[in-house]
């Protein structure tokens, strides 16, 4: 059983984001300085490791349903495969799909229209079309992936959007207490 998380009510900030922002050029200096340090695959390998360990352990304990904050503020990027499941899902032509909830974004890519996501059901958090979701959600905050020096960036990012997140990027710099 995952301890419960307190609920963050709308508009109130989640300590582990709050912590994020201020902290913001520490995370950027340590992000540096991970991609230096990870220039060969052995140290690609440990960083994926301390990743992977720092992830295991934080969803543990963590009920993203207590939060769905990225669901709430962000939108995943729709693959063509996310269309045609989505829109199969739903009973509907795919270009109805992107009619009716998706715009391509300045590179290329369908995102959602608006936040939050209008599968996101607000009163509970959970999502309407859960088995049917995007790639991108389901690989959501993309913690445990291989190669996590290759997207060091859009980790950064995620610590103002993803309380775990932030919580592991804390856990590895080695701060105990969000300030």
């Amino acid at each position: 059983m995952l301890p419960k998380f307190e609920v963050m009510s709308q508009g109130q900030e989640h300590p582990e984001l709050k912590w994020a922002k201020e902290n913001r050029k520490a995370i950027r200096k340590h992000f540096s300085g991970l991609k230096r340090r990870t220039t060969k695959s052995s140290q690609g390998r440990a960083l994926d490791a301390a990743f992977h360990e720092q992830h295991d352990a934080e969803f543990r304990k963590r009920d993203c349903l207590t939060c769905a904050n990225c669901c709430r503020t962000t939108s995943p990027i729709f693959r063509d495969r996310d269309i045609d499941r989505l829109a199969k899902h739903l009973r509907m032509r795919p270009s109805d799909l992107i009619e009716a909830h998706l715009q391509l974004d300045d590179e290329g890519d369908y995102v959602l229209r608006v936040a939050p996501c209008p599968f996101l059901d607000l009163a509970d958090n959970k999502c309407s079309v859960y088995e049917h979701r995007p790639a991108a959600c389901r690989e959501y905050p993309h913690t445990n992936r291989k190669n996590m020096a290759g997207i060091l960036d859009l980790t950064e990012r995620n610590t103002r959007v993803c309380p775990a997140v932030a919580s592991m990027v804390r856990g590895m710099m080695g701060t105990t207490e969000p300030r």
